[in-house]
């Protein structure tokens, strides 16, 4: 069990924070009550085992309030439009993979094909009411989402040089799995095992309901349909993701996992050092690597079962050859790669190369975890793709 040694009182209260979000919005209707189990076990968790201090405490509270609120808005919205539910969301392509593996750059350069749709910063944060073609790029809410990338440099400032963000820009999936309170967003708010423990063994159907209609509601009145959506916590809810969008196709990305374990540790620490005054350095080195080991299991038997569904790209090759790997990803899906699109890609690249975002090397043992160790772990991935891993 984890000592909570934080100077917050662990008191977080669902009711009171439920009660809060109806106040804001003056409505009622959560939808589903899918969401109800995951937020009573992640505040529990928060409470018990994350050692918030008081700042931690505040922050989270009114995160959980913003989300509650936005489900209850996104309802609202589906009720008055129940035209939303007959889109169909066809043969999304779905990024999937390690964290720090390039996930964020290659949804950065697909977002520059005009002929793509990607989940946007600000819809994934305010998704209701439904984005207009004719507003999209003037709507309030980018403003809104603008602000909250400022406050958040303000409140994490390490943050900044490791994940580029841009409120017009594409985001992870997993602020939207959020919304049901099973998504792995959750790992960065704290230590949090319990909640680990059942997010990992839940059934992640609900969540990815609700990330559909989400979707749906996206494009109702404003296109294009051809999604490419991503996150790297797919991976742990991959069979219900399939099963979900049963015509998707998956980009794999790939990085030896001696350097994405202590990189990805480093992002979740310059979080958890602003919620916590214990934030553990070496359990969130550790904690990574168990659950990252999870997650590739059940990435490989799901792509065992269809093969056939998946293109990779490495980290390495990806930075010596970026352009060729996504016109071999375009040849592979069967769609034109325009011109426009490429040299919008060529100057995207130029100005946010790798080498700006996720180059630096961090230490294993400040995580708690070696590097010798890792390499056992996780010689099932590096076998089964030697070349994709291969430091350059």
């Amino acid at each position: 069990r984890v000592t909570r040694r934080g100077t917050g009182m662990g008191s977080l209260n669902t009711d009171a924070l439920i009660e809060e979000a109806h106040k804001r919005t003056g409505l009622t209707d959560f939808g589903p009550d899918t969401w109800q189990e995951g937020l009573g076990v992640l505040v529990k968790s928060l409470n018990e085992e994350s050692a918030l201090n008081a700042r931690g405490e505040e922050l989270m509270a009114g995160r959980i309030v913003d989300l509650l609120a936005e489900r209850l808005k996104f309802e609202q919205s589906w009720k008055d439009n129940p035209s939303i539910a007959d889109e169909k969301i066809v043969r999304p392509v779905i990024g999937i993979g390690l964290g720090r593996s390039g996930s964020n750059a290659l949804g950065f350069m697909m977002a520059q094909d005009p002929n793509r749709r990607v989940l946007r910063s600000w819809e994934a944060h305010f998704p209701s009411p439904p984005p207009e073609e004719a507003t999209q790029h003037t709507d309030p809410r980018i403003e809104l989402q603008a602000a909250r990338h400022k406050a958040e440099r303000a409140e994490f400032p390490e943050s900044g040089d490791k994940v580029p963000t841009d409120p017009r820009g594409p985001t992870e999936c997993v602020f939207v799995l959020a919304y049901d309170f099973r998504s792995q967003l959750f790992e960065a708010w704290g230590r949090n095992p319990s909640y680990s423990e059942w997010l990992f063994s839940c059934d992640m159907t609900p969540a990815y309901d609700f990330h559909k209609r989400v979707l749906q509601m996206l494009q109702w009145h404003c296109g294009p349909k051809d999604w490419f959506i991503r996150s790297p916590p797919h991976m742990h809810g991959v069979f219900e993701l399939g099963k979900t969008y049963p015509d998707a196709k998956f980009i794999q990305t790939h990085r030896n996992v001696d350097d994405m374990i202590p990189s990805e540790a480093a992002l979740f620490s310059s979080l958890l050092t602003q919620l916590s005054d214990d934030p553990d350095e070496p359990y969130i080195g550790r904690h990574l690597a168990a659950v990252r080991v999870i997650c590739l299991e059940r990435l490989m038997a799901f792509r065992d079962q269809n093969p056939e569904k998946f293109f990779d790209i490495g980290f390495y090759e990806m930075a010596e050859d970026v352009m060729g790997r996504i016109k071999a990803l375009y040849e592979w899906l069967g769609d034109e790669l325009t011109e426009v699109a490429e040299r919008r890609m060529e100057k995207w690249w130029a100005e946010n190369s790798a080498g700006r975002h996720g180059g630096r090397s961090y230490d294993a043992a400040r995580f708690g975890v070696d590097k010798d160790e890792l390499k056992q772990r996780f010689a099932f991935y590096h076998d089964r793709f030697p070349e994709l891993t291969r430091k350059r």
